[in-house]
């Protein structure tokens, strides 16, 4: 009987939530947070790579149609790019080709290579051939 006593005494006393209660409470809630926010970060990176690499890859592939219909320039290493497109989906991207013959001497066929910039930082590089017809 005594211990039903001491047990009423020290749950009676409780009436509200504890001070460790709602810490423990913010701190599950903190990290739920950070784990949330940091799944938009990578998800928001993501999105933003995507777009860069399907950019700088039509980019690429409309470098390399122009070439193909260019005029064939025997010995060639550089072909000069199309204008680039209008548009902000397009600021900041460069374009390079690359040409080497695929024998010496070169009897027709070359190799191209277009490598597409964004900032000054590779994307993509695209491979293909120009043959003089």
């Amino acid at each position: 009987m005594r211990l039903f006593r001491m047990l009423r005494i020290f749950t009676g006393r409780e009436s509200g939530v504890t001070f460790l209660e709602t810490v423990v409470a913010l701190a599950i809630l903190g990290v739920i947070a950070v784990t949330f926010l940091n799944g938009l970060t990578t998800a928001s990176k993501s999105t933003f790579i995507a777009d860069e690499q399907t950019t700088a890859e039509s980019l690429a592939q409309s470098q390399i149609e122009w070439v193909k219909n260019a005029d064939y320039s025997y010995n060639a290493t550089t072909y000069s790019p199309a204008a680039m497109p209008a548009g902000k989906d397009y600021i900041n991207y460069s374009v390079l080709i690359m040409a080497s013959p695929l024998h010496d001497p070169d009897d027709g066929i070359q190799k191209i290579i277009v490598t597409v910039r964004h900032s000054d930082k590779g994307v993509i590089k695209l491979e293909s051939y120009k043959v003089d017809r």
